[in-house]
């Protein structure tokens, strides 16, 4: 075997997309386990969120972004920055092009803006194949490789594939790998994720509540985990972890969907976000979740601050 085939390779990937094109479900997928918060409600991440897939050739970090989208708010201005600054320091660039939707203006525009970027590998990769049948696959393609004529952005590779069935998503980790540079492991062995533990916390729990909500509340939900930690004075064999978190709202209006009728939604929420954190932590869990509003917050550049952003 030739030393080019044996050398190990590590590097960045980014995906981008508009909002809910499946990119954190995906990253999940990639990675073998949940890292970024995935929820059918648009716009659901926030960060960049870094999840590694560690193989015997290579660490693949993928960088899992905020949907580019037409912003309305200041939080929207400043998650398509995140985004468009992330462009520009990764290998290569993954743009997931939904197959069940057809491709539009958000779409073009988002592949225009990559286009202004430096030039690295891109693939297009058009999510949720499962969900179309042959013919319609067929179009989509089609579609997505006629991109290029409009935008000015030559794909490296087309490939479909579903995160939910896994169809191709072991060929995409290899399309993406082979797009990094020769280097040493950037991340210890066996680390999927450089979040630190209290964002990816308040981001199941931002999950549970997009989820329990549905339709009812505007997407204005910010969570900050304010203290965090295993409790004194429990023996070894039975940890308890305490988290204490306050969910931020815009309007006492949507405090009150939140905590839902006699405070039932929100406890449902409690469940549901728990149980998931103590899925990714390995450890029984105490939460205590207070629901607060801070007025306007996505159009206030100090509490903005105050929530991350």
């Amino acid at each position: 075997m030739s030393e080019a085939t044996t050398q190990f390779r590590s590097g960045f990937a980014c995906l981008v997309g508009r909002p809910n094109t499946g990119k954190s479900t995906l990253t999940n997928a990639l990675v073998g386990r949940k890292v970024a918060i995935a929820s059918s409600r648009p716009q659901t991440t926030r960060h960049t969120v870094r999840g590694i897939v560690n193989r015997p050739d290579a660490q693949l970090v993928l960088v899992d972004t905020p949907g580019l989208h037409k912003p309305r708010t200041l939080l929207g201005e400043r998650l398509n920055a995140l985004v468009l600054s992330t462009l520009g320091e990764v290998d290569a660039v993954g743009v997931c092009l939904p197959a069940d939707e057809r491709i539009g203006p958000g779409d073009r525009f988002l592949v225009n803006e990559i286009a202004k970027v430096r030039r690295r590998p891109t693939v297009a990769i058009v999510t949720k194949s499962d969900l179309v049948d042959p013919n319609r696959m067929v179009e989509h393609l089609t579609a997505v490789a006629a991109m290029t004529k409009d935008t000015g952005v030559e794909w490296d590779d087309i490939i479909p594939v579903s995160a939910q069935d896994g169809t191709r998503v072991g060929k995409l980790a290899d399309l993406l790998v082979g797009k990094l540079p020769p280097g040493p492991p950037l991340y210890p062995e066996g680390e999927l994720t450089d979040e630190p533990e209290e964002v990816l916390v308040a981001e199941l729990i931002r999950e549970a509540v997009l989820e329990g909500v549905r339709d009812e509340l505007p997407h204005s939900v910010a969570v900050l985990v304010e203290e965090m930690g295993l409790r004194e004075g429990r023996p070894q064999d039975r940890p308890l972890l305490d988290i204490y978190a306050h969910l931020f709202v815009e309007r006492p209006s949507q405090k009150a969907i939140v905590i839902g009728a006699k405070g039932r939604r929100l406890v449902e929420v409690g469940t549901t976000a728990r149980r998931q954190i103590e899925t990714l932590l390995g450890t029984p869990v105490y939460l205590d979740l207070r629901v607060k509003v801070a007025k306007d917050w996505q159009r206030d550049p100090k509490q903005l601050r105050r929530l991350g952003f």
